[in-house]
């Protein structure tokens, strides 16, 4: 390996072209990557779970692949990190809570068979709320995630260690999950590109769940075509999901190179005027993530797309429907954490014989943290007798408005747009305990997952107040994920020709410690 080639600033699919013409090991990029991490990672905090023995493992038997000139897929050998909330057998898995605190699974979630199966070894396991409950990552158990390019700053959550450990070098390639928008808004405060597939496009099989009818896994990554190729990899049907989609993949690696040449003539894109489309309404919306957003649209534009307004006005009542039925989703997912079959167990004191109620109410008690305990009691309350019709099933009548708001503006639009986030990163500690500032972080992501239609972030600047990067969504009908690539990429390639290169190179270099 060439000593003055730094391997982790490049792009997963440069590292894959490396990789292919032999200018570089696996051994050596996973190596390079491990590096990083315990450079930078004691200020980031991305990662919970490092592995690096079985990375290097991995690594070798990917270049045992190429040298024999059989690699198991086109990322063979480029390493990733994932999400702590997908089950990885033989690695601790945690979700970020202490009631799952040392717990190793003896199976692989899907995605992570098929990242196993494609050659990509896995570096580690990253940061999150716990039960992936919050928009920072301050709620996590074992500590906040920091954000690169400001370590006072948080990442975005729940998956903020994804996104971070991406943004700061330390894995060229990540998996994120996506239940309100939790891969796309780390990817806009991160200054990377985060994809939520059309639900039921990736398998969910292994996933910890935090509400069965909204979480979708994705990847996050540093360019487009980089979320493209890992898409291929994790998406398809399986069966062991019986909310698996039994289609193929859509061509998202053959639309984000189509995209990259810049022409989107023919296009439609849809403004929503409800998520910060509406130049008079702006209240809550920060005035430089609103400028780099008209920006992206005009650059669209430039780039032959016609450009519509499009109303969808259930949109206003997203937030309030998803969380009630999230909540109400996550009471019952996280009935099973009883301390009687795995996780933390913890007698109570004062007790001599404690019932199996008593250990459970302690256990729980010590293990879930504030923001669980408090979506556990809404949820409760939403479906208990009485309140389920007023509350949960309202909120579901809710659901079916934003399906047909997504279906009417979809006849008039290819895509919608909006910023991703009201705002770019919010410092540590400002909003933690102000449930409502919290979740309104979400407002612009939710849509999509009550609907299950695909979204991606992409970064669209640097907002003038901070200098923190800022996202553009682009959301597209379900089943449809090629075109979130093929103008995605498109947008990518002006507004880089427009930065001078990509986002990321101007973040503030971290050396282990504050930058």
């Amino acid at each position: 390996m060439s000593g003055t080639t730094d391997w982790t600033r490049r792009t997963a699919a440069e590292l894959a072209d490396a990789l292919a013409t032999g200018e570089v090991t696996s051994v050596e990029l996973t190596r390079a990557h491990l590096d990083r991490i315990a450079e930078v990672d004691g200020a980031v905090h991305a990662f919970l779970h490092v592995d690096a023995e079985g990375a290097l493992a991995q690594a070798a038997a990917s270049d045992e692949r190429r040298a024999a000139g059989t690699p198991a897929s086109a990322l063979d050998g480029v390493p990733i990190a994932v999400k702590d909330v997908l089950a990885t057998e033989g690695l601790p898995t945690t979700c970020g809570s202490r009631i799952l605190e040392g717990w190793i699974p003896p199976y692989d979630a899907t995605v992570v068979a098929r990242l196993r199966a494609a050659g990509l070894p896995i570096l580690g396991k990253t940061n999150m709320d716990e039960f992936a409950m919050g928009s920072s990552t301050e709620h996590s158990a074992y500590g906040p995630t920091h954000n690169p390019w400001d370590l006072d700053r948080i990442p975005g959550g729940s998956g903020g260690g994804s996104a971070a450990a991406v943004a700061a070098f330390e894995a060229p390639l990540a998996i994120g999950t996506d239940t309100g928008g939790s891969i796309r808004q780390p990817g806009a405060v991160t200054g990377t590109v985060g994809v939520k597939p059309t639900y039921g496009g990736v398998s969910r099989y292994g996933l910890v769940a935090l509400a069965n009818s909204l979480d979708q896994a994705g990847p996050v990554t540093r360019t487009v075509l980089d979320s493209a190729l890992l898409h291929e990899i994790i998406g398809g049907h399986d069966p062991l999901d019986s909310t698996s989609v039994d289609l193929p993949v859509p061509a998202v690696v053959e639309a984000a190179r189509q995209g990259a040449g810049g022409d989107l003539s023919g296009l439609r894109v849809g403004v929503v005027t409800e998520l910060g489309g509406d130049r008079q309404g702006t209240e809550g919306w920060q005035p430089g993530v609103l400028a780099r957003f008209q920006e992206s649209v005009d650059l669209l534009v430039k780039a032959g797309a016609e450009v519509v307004e499009v109303s969808c006005p259930s949109f206003v009542h997203a937030l309030a429907a998803y969380y009630l039925i999230l909540p109400a989703e996550a009471s019952s997912n996280l009935a099973k954490f009883d301390a009687m079959r795995y996780g933390l167990r913890v007698l109570p004191e004062g007790i001599d014989n404690p019932s199996a109620e008593d250990v459970m109410r302690a256990s729980r008690d010590a293990g879930f943290g504030d923001e669980v305990k408090r979506r556990i009691i809404l949820g409760t309350y939403a479906l208990s007798s009485g309140y389920y019709d007023a509350y949960y099933g309202q909120a579901q009548k809710v659901r079916t408005l934003i399906s047909r708001d997504f279906e009417a503006a979809f006849e008039k639009a290819d895509v919608l747009v909006s910023p991703t986030a009201p705002t770019t990163a919010f410092k540590l500690g400002e909003k933690i305990d102000d449930p409502i500032a919290m979740y309104l972080n979400d407002l612009a992501t939710i849509p999509a997952n009550l609907a299950g239609v695909p979204g991606i972030s992409v970064p669209s600047g640097l907002a003038d107040e901070d200098g923190l990067p800022a996202g553009i969504q682009i959301l597209a009908p379900a089943l449809a994920d090629d075109r979130l690539y093929r103008v995605g990429a498109a947008l990518e390639a002006a507004l880089a020709s427009q930065w001078g290169g990509p986002l990321l190179d101007k973040a503030p270099e971290l050396a282990g410690g504050p930058a």
